[in-house]
């Protein structure tokens, strides 16, 4: 979910997984259409997924949720845990921080434009995957190297086979 320009999604076709891209700008899917033709890209927003409830193995959200603000977090952290079949993953991997809201206008290597970050602590998040439903099964959070300014957390989060009780 948010493909960009649809690096990541080649990745996993390449490893064999039935792998698609959605993101919510024209212009990435584009690319990411023009780089990789083999593979199945779309326009869409992670808040509406075009998945029927249960029909997905597995979500990757690279990157992606950060440019969400992040009192629409439940809504598509809801819609990734409607989408993923019981059993079923999600992988969020994400810069994370104290909170704040940066308007970008450059990044990812490319030519300039901006864009919305957000940056929430990776016990927030966690807090938030767990109240749609998830559970955990993997956390690491990532000091920043490499001229990073923020440290990354990758969450490995699961859809029960069973419904929680209350």
């Amino acid at each position: 979910m948010g493909c960009g320009p649809g690096k990541v999604t080649a990745y996993l076709a390449g490893l064999g997984l039935s792998a698609f891209g959605v993101d919510v700008s024209p212009k990435m899917v584009e690319l990411a259409r023009a780089a990789h033709p083999e593979l199945r890209f779309r326009v869409g927003s992670m808040a509406a997924l075009e998945a029927g409830d249960g029909a997905l193995g597995g979500i990757l959200a690279y990157y992606s949720t950060h440019h969400m603000p992040p009192g629409s977090l439940p809504e598509v952290f809801a819609e990734f845990h409607r989408a993923l079949a019981p059993g079923g993953h999600l992988l969020l991997v994400t810069r994370v921080g104290e909170g704040g809201h940066q308007l970008l206008t450059h990044g990812y290597g490319g030519p300039s434009a901006s864009f919305d970050c957000y940056r929430l602590s990776e016990a927030r998040l966690s807090e938030l995957l767990d109240q749609a439903g998830f559970v955990a099964v993997g956390r690491m959070v990532q000091a920043p190297e490499g001229g990073a300014k923020r440290p990354v957390a990758s969450f490995l989060v699961q859809r029960p086979e069973e419904p929680r009780s209350a």
